[in-house]
């Protein structure tokens, strides 16, 4: 059957119609401990990898596709052996450990950031409870919202890895790609973060105008995160930042310049602050303020979603019980008595256990809001995939909700600061992985898996995240600092600005109103608010390289006339991206175990005065290296 074919099938045909890939009536390899063994390791290297990333950018990419591509290419292009099945399992371990590193990075360096740090112990249970909760709650709706809304529900992500899987079973794979990406990004990583040879950061103050500067963050995994997003949402963000760097921040030096006392909440006259002091002290709260908004009004444009999605998944789970299709292999699911067992052991954790703040109140609670949000995100990635996910809306909600609720009960300062954000740093964890479980299980549906082999798999990866989760944070933290310039946490420090400003009001909130005002103009012009306003949360140095990468792609865009070409060389540049991103991450991860370590191999090169000029003509040589790969490679048909 050809690609085409399956697509028709994915559109036409009822869920209990469709005809898997591997059929129900055959048996293959499937859960092994290959498969098992390299989704683990997998699973370790993007939670690393996009906790890295999502500290440094604020967003994190999705693992499904190169997980599938770098399994396929360990089974088939290394073992050779292994079958699709296999590699199903390997890459929803994968991937579930990615969705567990991003529900972490959102909220839990909150907890750093005000001088509480979670012990790895604390962390790791946050990590499995969370995401153990979101693989358990979305079992029960699979058979309504994967089969019985098959042809409803397209899972956009789901269903193009089951594509890849399809497509590296009869033959085709981009292990190549991913797994070049991954060495030009850690090489790349290694000769600038390590050796120092070039800056990580070169940038110029602009003449004339006090407060402004241009920079570039010239890093692989920058490139790749805006060749992927693409151009209207790179150049978005960078549009947000320009306006704080090029207008707020010149703004507040202009009419700060006379000023000898400081303005809160700086402990420094304005005068006396350089570009950095001034992104630091004022725009980060504009932009938080700004990102709040955002997240508000991408959860209000979602309600009507929401609400619907809860109600049919409500009804879906009436329609319960046993059918003809039970006995099939590919309709088997987790007994119903794990799924109860696992839901109140979860409980009595968040309830009992001193490490989480939470008590019987913040349990009933994580329940609660992670029933109703992990109902709503199972379906809503079903309409508009994990990437368009709105989990930092829901959590801001459920923030929000709960704090209100905790001050009303008596909970203030850091005791009801501390239930607050465990609370939702749990159900924050639960979203992205309800998303994720529901993706991998279309995935396996349409390429014909054993539903209760993946969702085990799923917690595994659940397992293999959380063992290494606690103990990155822990080492990024002290290598870097959460909410500086080298690792800015957003989600974070915008989780940590609501609970905080929600329970002792200790906000600059002139600056939060500010932000908010400016989010609410870009919303009345039509501009992608959420994206504008994390773009002024950000340096614009790291913008600036990922609207770099959406250059790239919009230049693809306009040379290469051919749908069907652009489409394949733009999955190529997606596999390039994905492999640049991973090499940078991992790289970066390793970088600050050096510096945890005491470690430096700095060469401390000059360039004789040139080196921010040689740092930006490296960048741009690997950007057009990299724009060049995508436009000349040999594509299938023509090999």
């Amino acid at each position: 059957m050809s690609s085409e074919e399956r697509r028709l099938d994915y559109l036409n045909v009822s869920g209990k119609e469709y005809v898997p890939y591997v059929s129900a009536d055959k048996v293959i390899p499937e859960f092994t401990a290959t498969a098992i063994i390299i989704g683990f390791i997998l699973a370790i290297v993007f939670g690393m990898a996009n906790a890295y990333l999502g500290l440094k950018a604020g967003m994190t990419v999705s693992a499904t596709i190169p997980a599938a591509v770098i399994s396929m290419g360990i089974l088939k292009g290394i073992l050779k052996r292994g079958t699709i099945l296999e590699n199903t399992v390997a890459q929803s371990i994968a991937s579930s450990g990615e969705a567990v590193a991003a529900g972490m990075i959102f909220t839990v360096p909150a907890l750093f950031l005000w001088g509480y740090a979670p012990d790895m112990m604390t962390m790791t249970l946050m990590a499995l409870l969370g995401g153990s909760l979101g693989v358990l709650l979305m079992i029960p709706l699979r058979r309504y919202l994967i089969v019985d809304e098959h042809h409803n529900l397209p899972y956009p992500e789901g269903t193009a890895c089951a594509e890849v899987l399809v497509v590296g079973d009869q033959g085709g794979t981009g292990a190549k790609t991913v797994f070049a990406g991954i060495g030009i990004g850690a090489g790349y990583k290694f000769l600038m973060g390590a050796l120092g040879i070039w800056n990580e950061n070169p940038e110029w103050p602009i003449p004339g105008l006090k407060g402004a500067a241009i920079g570039f963050d010239v890093l692989p995994a920058l490139l790749g995160v805006g060749f992927i997003i693409g151009p209207r949402a790179a150049f978005t963000m960078f549009a947000g930042s320009f306006l704080s760097w090029m207008v707020l921040m010149p703004l507040i030096a202009y009419f700060g310049s006379g000023l000898t006392a400081p303005v809160f909440p700086a402990t420094t006259p304005i005068s006396q602050m350089d570009h950095w002091d001034l992104w630091s002290k004022y725009i980060r709260y504009i932009g938080a303020g700004g990102v709040a908004v955002g997240g508000m009004f991408s959860l209000i444009k979602s309600l009507p979603t929401i609400v619907s999605s809860f109600k049919a998944s409500l009804g879906g789970l009436t329609k319960g019980g046993a059918s003809a299709d039970d006995n099939l292999r590919t309709q088997k699911d987790m007994p119903m008595s794990i799924i109860l067992i696992g839901a109140v052991v979860i409980f009595l954790a968040c309830a009992f256990l001193p490490q989480l703040h939470m008590g019987v109140i913040g349990g009933i609670m994580v329940v609660l809001f992670g029933f109703f949000f992990t109902t709503v995100s199972s379906r809503i990635v079903g309409l508009i995939g994990s990437s368009s996910n709105p989990v930092s809306g829901m959590t801001i909600g459920t923030l929000i909700i709960v704090s209100v609720l905790l001050k009303a009960m008596g909970f203030t300062g850091i005791e009801g600061m501390l239930a607050a954000l465990s609370i939702g740093a749990l159900v924050c964890i639960s979203i992205a992985m309800a998303g994720d479980t529901s993706q991998d299980l279309k995935t396996a549906f349409l390429v014909g898996a054993t539903p209760y082999r993946q969702q085990y798999a799923l917690l595994i990866g659940v397992v293999a995240s959380a063992a290494v989760i606690g103990w990155t944070l822990t080492m990024l933290n002290s290598a870097y600092g959460f909410g500086t310039k080298e690792l800015a946490a957003p989600q974070a420090t915008l989780m940590s600005l609501v609970v905080k400003g929600v329970i002792d009001g200790s906000l600059p909130w002139a600056l939060v109103g500010i932000g908010a005002s400016v989010a609410v103009v870009a919303e009345l012009l039509g501009i992608s608010v959420l994206a504008f306003a994390v773009g002024m949360y950000l340096p614009i140095h790291l913008n600036a390289a990922i609207a770099t990468g959406g250059l790239l792609s919009l230049i693809m865009s306009k040379v290469i006339k051919n749908a069907d070409q652009l489409k394949r060389r733009t999955e190529e540049g997606i596999l390039l991206a994905s492999g640049l991103i991973a090499g940078d991450s991992l790289m970066g991860v390793v970088l600050a175990l050096l510096v945890y370590q005491g470690i430096d191999l700095s060469m401390d090169m000059k360039w004789g005065g040139m080196l921010n000029e040689v740092s930006m003509g490296i960048f741009v040589i690997l950007a057009i290296a990299f724009l060049r790969h995508c436009l000349t490679y040999k594509l299938d048909k023509e090999n």
